[in-house]
């Protein structure tokens, strides 16, 4: 905990001092110190977006924005506005950002934490963005923005990646500026998101800062804009966001279209950073085609898609027998899937026809832009892969809209205790879940709570791996382990080998001495054939 405070106590300013930086060039997006830490958070992603193309995220490049942040911090005497807060307020603030801090020391226990996100920020530290890096490892292709802006603080600042707990105090202190009080009904849900860099949080919580500031009536459109482009740039499911922010400047503000360049920019270098390390606008969609050299293998892309099929049905269907559904069974079997996810289904479905319902009764153009852009997201994911981490955020919408007007300060305080209470159990006696909702997979990897907590959150180390080489790469792969979370740099998950010895292909480095200058894929020769399936038996005979 001690040492999750100290990251708070330094990162905060920072990005307050960034978010002054902002305000100089974009104005604020509403007054207070949280939208200056939001604008600050949005401001370095962006350039720190730019700068990873070019150069490495390293500890200089931290040491520059913590410079920076920490001068305008103290220049203009930011920390002032901290006195503008009542002392019930700053009570209930640090109670609040104690459990946040408590939350986060748990282990992380999403397994994208160990294959996706710790690789991901590992490549940005070491050497930036990588083009063509998806041909290497499939899943790094994503290279999400909230995983660029954990790196650049990764290096000293946050070296136990727990960004997420830092911008859960940032959202509690946005609601105590703007005594949006029904949302502390979200927050214990949100810390078991909080022990990894998880862009599942941050586009919940931005969102529903966003969503809170269009129902205020917040005017600032191009900030909007910008920040909805921004939480889509982290995960591409949120598009009902600009959606919704586009329709409401057009069809209600009727404002200039100047008002949405920036965020126009922002997805422009969204679509950019997904061309470089991926190969198309959009990751893992193969649309947009523009004949890069560096993009995936059809082959490799046509597995991933068969693959986001069966996620759909949480795996419990093989991909042909799939193919053999009719349309009555692919949405009887996608509602009664076996566990918790044919529940989450079903209440999905209910609640999107429950809000169109409301919607057509209330008939407010405003109501209806959100129910429209909800539907539209929806739609989007029932027809790619509707998987529940894709529209969990639509149950946060749907009820944020309903008790928009119920959750006072009493009955929000209570709830958030009631809540936080249950889950911190959770997390500490994850027994408990683990016997009653054993469905719920993720639960089987929670840890428990260890007394090391105090001071510094818990981690998993394993550090086992072995070397292999095939054609020009020399690539390092976890010794009996599916995931390369602390494997050495350029590492392979077990699972995309077997996926390019099937394909008869393999990465190769576009220039043996440079790695910077990226992979592409390449049909494997004889010799490459023999070394590959050495790879891949020795790999197997291990893991036996």
């Amino acid at each position: 905990m001690i040492l999750i405070l100290f990251s708070a106590i330094f990162i905060i300013p920072v990005l307050i001092g960034a978010g002054k930086i902002m305000d100089l060039f974009w104005g604020s997006l509403f007054p207070g110190i949280a939208a200056k830490a939001l604008a600050g958070i949005l401001g370095i992603s962006i350039v720190w977006t730019l700068l990873s193309f070019f150069i490495p995220l390293n500890i200089y490049v931290e040491i520059g924005t913590l410079s920076l942040g920490f001068l305008f911090f103290f220049r203009n005497k930011l920390y002032l506005e901290l006195y503008h807060f009542s002392g019930k307020d700053i009570f209930l603030m640090i109670t609040i950002s104690f459990i946040i801090i408590l939350a986060g020391t748990f282990s992380p226990y999403i397994l994208d934490h160990f294959g996706y996100y710790v690789p991901t920020i590992q490549w940005l530290t070491e050497y930036g963005l990588i083009k063509g890096i998806s041909n290497l490892d499939f899943t790094l292709g994503q290279m999400s923005v909230w995983h660029i802006f954990q790196a650049g603080f990764s290096n000293f600042s946050d070296p136990f990646l727990r960004i997420n707990t830092i911008l859960l105090i940032i959202y509690t202190i946005y609601i105590m500026e703007r005594k949006a009080w029904i949302h502390l009904c979200f927050l214990p849900v949100l810390l078991l998101f909080s022990q990894s860099p998880s862009p599942d949080l941050p586009v919940i919580a931005l969102s529903l800062i966003i969503l809170n500031e269009i129902i205020a009536g917040n005017r600032n459109t191009t900030l909007l804009f910008a920040f909805s482009i921004f939480i889509f740039a982290i995960k591409p499911t949120m598009i009902w966001l600009p959606l919704l922010t586009f329709l409401r400047t057009v069809f209600i503000f009727k404002s200039d279209f100047k008002k949405l360049l920036f965020g126009i920019f922002i997805l422009l270098l969204f679509f950019a950073k997904n061309i470089w390390t991926f190969g198309y606008p959009v990751f893992p969609v193969a649309l947009g085609d523009l004949g890069v050299s560096w993009k995936p293998n059809p082959e490799i892309l046509k597995t991933s898609s068969q693959y986001a099929v069966q996620k759909t049905y949480d795996m419990q269907y093989s991909y042909e027998e799939i193919q053999r559904f009719s349309t009555f069974d692919y949405i009887r079997n996608w509602f009664f899937l076996d566990g918790i996810k044919s529940i989450i289904n079903i209440l999905f479905m209910v609640s999107l026809i429950t809000f169109s319902a409301f919607a057509w009764i209330k008939k407010r153009k405003l109501v209806t832009l959100i129910c429209i852009s909800l539907l539209i997201k929806s739609i989007l994911v029932l027809a790619f892969s509707a998987q529940y981490r894709f529209f969990i955020d639509v149950f946060f919408v749907i009820f944020f809209i309903f008790f928009y007007d119920y959750f006072d300060k009493r009955k929000s305080v209570t709830v958030f205790s009631t809540l936080s209470i249950l889950f911190i159990f959770i997390l500490s006696f994850p027994n408990f879940i683990q016997e009653h909702l054993p469905s719920f997979r993720p639960g089987n990897f929670i840890a428990g709570f260890e007394k090391k907590q105090f001071y510094r959150p818990s981690t998993y180390e394993y550090h086992q791996y072995n070397t292999y080489e095939v054609g020009n790469l020399k690539f390092n792969v976890s010794k009996n382990y599916p995931f390369n979370f602390d494997t050495p740099l350029p590492a392979i998950s077990t699972s995309f080998i077997f996926d390019d010895g099937k394909a008869g292909i393999f990465p190769q480095l576009s220039d043996k001495n440079d790695i910077r200058k990226g992979f592409i894929w390449k049909k494997m020769i004889s010799k490459e054939k023999i070394e590959a399936e050495d790879v891949i038996n020795t790999i197997k005979n291990t893991d036996k």
